[in-house]
């Protein structure tokens, strides 16, 4: 093939769908399979297509999610396509247009096509034995075939079979040349800017399996209002209580996550995570409630110290997806949340809160554990390509001790279906089984925490209620998520939680609620903006919960997430959240955030 028609291939992506594929000898265009992406926008919410995941963060997201992704051409994949040119790609000159599968005797260009192989022979196909000549031709690709045949007439000329080339012929050759001079001229400078970017590429990347990917976070952030009950013990009344009034100072936290995706076989990924942040919990409520949390709150304050955040693996198994975690794997990882625009993996790219981003009952358990993603449905009605979640989490996997270990300590195992109904709708039907030591919380993410979410009464597992003592429990949770898309510029989700905790002492069986209500407007005043807003209840337990800690909290959350370019976004918003700690004694809290993400 002539020298510019194949580095102008690599060039453009435009070209790799050329309608018209010319070539100055017998070689063939290069293999222009394309590298496809697995996360938000296929059509599907759960279903992992036998893509390459190095692509994608590879985690599960419901089919009308479209939010900003990268789209510049990997610069890895362009130094592998110049290392390789030549090797294996190659294909043999067609003799026949009748030889392309996607060209019939009938087809109106049929004899012209013809004619090019016959007299000149500057024509080839793609690998896999298309032509692909119904899409439409940019200037750029008919200037690199035109310099195809060009080189093909002198090659004739060359080798004394001139007679092959009418002067009629090489008029119009010249006419051609001439009228398309400035874009060959293009080319030629696209293809020396990219061979200098390359050979600096070759001299200087880490690996050609693995890339990076990072997101920064910068968090300024404060509480209002709040006066709060605390715990106040005497020797006389170890029940007592008093006023505080908010004692929260102005903060500027942050937190960085730098994610390492290797892609051994262009299908699979491992992620290795590596995370570091100084943020710390507001003090809210009674002091010990996760309501409000925010996501960059995920991970604790690690005093900026570096620490291994995540290890997991995305491998396809037939049609099924299998998805295995060393370490820091949660529900969410691979099951579909059905909350689009507000679920962003506690990233700084969705809402605000832990709360508005997913349903609770994705945040009981985890840790190490393995998951299989299984889809069906064919697509053809309207029930389109849905899919069967099973995943087991274990918070104590690495522990060799009695009580603990892979299935002697916490664990939580994850059964879902998910349908995907026509274009617009997704629902989902959740249930979790888990085993809780004593001392454990029940939104904890396998962190052993006070909890991401809710109330401190929600999360309190196995308290006596006349006693006050601690014992194991075990938990059976159902929820249901659906995700409403009516037209590109709204979102409607929700989910509703339901919690049964049993525990394994006297008077210490309790239950838990949540629920919660997002409305969201992408592209809300320009293309990659979203304004978000949601409304429900943290996970709340009156069960569980003494005299005056029995009224239902709720959160009411507001954001608008402004995206300055594709790398930035700025995200003000603010929390409202009434009986903080279940209890109408204490002040409403209003939280107030500026939120700048950096993903690079």
């Amino acid at each position: 093939m002539s020298n510019i028609l194949w580095k102008s291939l690599v060039v453009s992506p435009a070209v790799l769908g050329a309608t018209l594929l010319l070539s100055s000898s017998a070689y063939a265009a290069p293999n222009t399979a394309k590298v496809e992406t697995t996360k938000a926008e296929t059509s599907t919410a759960t279903v992992f297509t036998a893509a390459t995941p190095i692509e994608a963060a590879q985690k599960p997201e419901l089919f009308a999610q479209s939010q900003p992704q990268q789209t510049e051409v990997n610069t890895l994949d362009q130094v592998n396509k110049y290392s390789n040119e030549g090797k294996g790609n190659s294909q043999a000159q067609v003799t026949s247009v009748s030889q392309f599968s996607d060209v019939q005797p009938t087809d109106w260009a049929f004899q012209a096509l013809q004619s090019l192989v016959e007299r000149y022979g500057c024509i080839a196909g793609y690998p896999n034995g298309t032509y692909r000549g119904n899409r439409a031709l940019t200037r750029y690709e008919f200037a690199a075939g035109l310099n195809a045949c060009l080189d093909r007439v002198n090659e004739l000329i060359a080798t004394a079979t001139a007679d092959l080339v009418t002067k009629e012929d090489l008029a119009t050759l010249q006419r051609l040349q001439e009228e398309f001079s400035a874009e060959l001229a293009t080319l030629r400078g696209r293809v020396d800017a990219l061979e200098a970017r390359t050979a600096e590429l070759e001299a200087n990347q880490f690996s050609t399996t693995t890339k990076l990917v990072g997101e920064a976070i910068f968090a300024v952030t404060d509480v209002f209002g709040n006066e709060r009950t605390v715990p106040a013990p005497t020797a006389a009344n170890p029940n007592a209580t008093r006023k505080v009034k908010d004692d929260n100072n102005t903060v500027f936290q942050n937190r960085v996550r730098l994610d390492l995706q290797t892609s051994f076989t262009g299908k699979d990924v491992l992620h290795t995570r590596l995370a570091s942040g100084n943020a710390q919990r507001l003090n809210i409520g009674d002091g010990l409630t996760s309501e409000g949390q925010q996501t960059f709150n995920v991970g604790g304050d690690s005093g900026n110290g570096v620490n291994l955040d995540w290890l997991a693996y995305y491998v396809p198994v037939g049609p099924a997806q299998l998805y295995v975690a060393a370490t820091g794997g949660i529900h969410s990882d691979y099951a579909a949340t059905n909350n689009p625009y507000f679920e962003d993996y506690d990233g700084g790219n969705g809402a605000l809160s832990t709360f508005a981003s997913e349903s609770p009952i994705y945040r009981i358990g985890g840790g190490a554990g393995a998951a299989l993603n299984i889809p069906f449905g064919k697509g053809g009605g309207i029930l389109k390509p849905s899919s069967i979640t099973v995943g087991y989490m274990a918070s104590e996997a690495n522990n060799p001790n009695k009580s603990a270990g892979l299935f002697e300590g916490n664990y939580a195992a994850l059964g879902q279906v998910n349908f995907n109904l026509g274009q617009k709708v997704a629902l989902a039907a959740t249930y979790v089984h888990g085993y809780h030591g004593s001392g454990s919380s029940l939104f904890d993410s396998g962190t052993n925490s006070n909890g991401l979410v809710g109330t401190f009464q929600a999360n309190t597992l196995g308290r006596n209620s006349v006693t006050n003592a601690q014992s194991a429990s075990s938990s059976n949770s159902y929820g249901a998520s659906l995700a409403f898309r009516p037209s590109e510029k709204l979102s409607i989700s929700g989910f509703v939680s339901y919690h049964d905790i049993t525990g394994f002492g006297k008077n210490d069986d309790t239950e838990a609620w949540s629920y919660g209500l997002g409305v969201a407007l992408p592209d809300f005043g320009k293309k990659g903006n979203v304004l978000g807003i949601f409304a429900g209840a943290e996970p709340y337990s009156l069960a569980n919960a003494g005299r005056g800690n029995r009224d239902v909290p709720y959160h009411i959350e507001g954001f608008y997430k402004y995206r300055v370019s594709d790398n930035i976004s700025i995200t003000p918003g603010v929390i409202w959240l009434t009986a903080p700690g279940q209890s109408s004694s204490n002040d409403d809290a209003i939280i107030g955030t500026l939120r700048t993400t950096f993903t690079f």
